[in-house]
């Protein structure tokens, strides 16, 4: 299951890659935008289905999608699919774990994704409402919805965290792809000022779990 992983994480970034280089070198940006606005709700769709798969198998990569969101639908369109897809799959991973426990989630994620959910599960997380939603802020939010399910969290409690850490960092990589994309100097000044606060408060909350 890791070796599949690991292929389906490398056929991901090449295929995005080569459409991507492809698309951008025969409409350019502008051309780009307008092309994946005629596909309507298909492109978001799109977005959705890819970003949702990286979070049930947390090995393949979930910020691209963030990026790509960002670039390809703007910030707001892009904000809301990426918002909409880590709720959905969030809670999938979370209600996997906590009503299947830890068999299916090892079949999903493999042996090396679990020792990391294992870790995290440690440190009961469920005791420490701002500490679970510091840490979900983080890139690792895949991991912990599957170990703070597994932890038993309950799910009136894992909601709230889960919905105020996305709100927050979601916006940040989608509003970076949106500025680069975009030539929007103060969206993306914003967003990476964003980033180093994020990562500010990533580092504190890590260093307040208990060992």
């Amino acid at each position: 299951m890791n070796k599949i992983q690991k292929f389906l994480s490398v056929v991901f970034f090449i295929g995005i890659f080569i459409v991507l280089l492809y698309l951008i070198q025969n409409y350019g940006i502008e051309p780009l935008r307008n092309k994946i606005e005629s596909m309507g709700i298909w492109a978001p769709f799109g977005i959705f289905i890819l970003r949702g798969v990286s979070i049930i198998l947390p090995a393949l990569p979930s910020s691209a999608y963030s990026l790509l969101a960002g670039s390809l639908l703007g910030f707001q369109k892009g904000y809301i699919t990426i918002i909409f897809s880590d709720i959905v799959f969030c809670q999938a991973a979370f209600f996997i774990a906590r009503n299947y426990g830890r068999v299916p989630v090892r079949n999903l994620v493999g042996p090396k994704a679990m020792k990391k959910i294992e870790s995290f599960n440690q440190n009961q997380l469920e005791e420490n409402f701002f500490l679970m939603t510091g840490l979900l802020m983080t890139g690792l939010f895949d991991f912990l919805s599957y170990a703070i399910g597994i932890g038993g969290t309950r799910w009136k409690i894992f909601t709230p965290a889960l919905l105020i850490s996305l709100l927050i960092s979601d916006s940040i990589l989608v509003a970076v792809g949106a500025g680069v994309s975009q030539g929007a100097g103060l969206l993306l000044g914003i967003a990476l000022l964003g980033m180093f606060a994020l990562a500010t408060l990533s580092g504190l909350a890590k260093n307040k779990m208990p060992k």
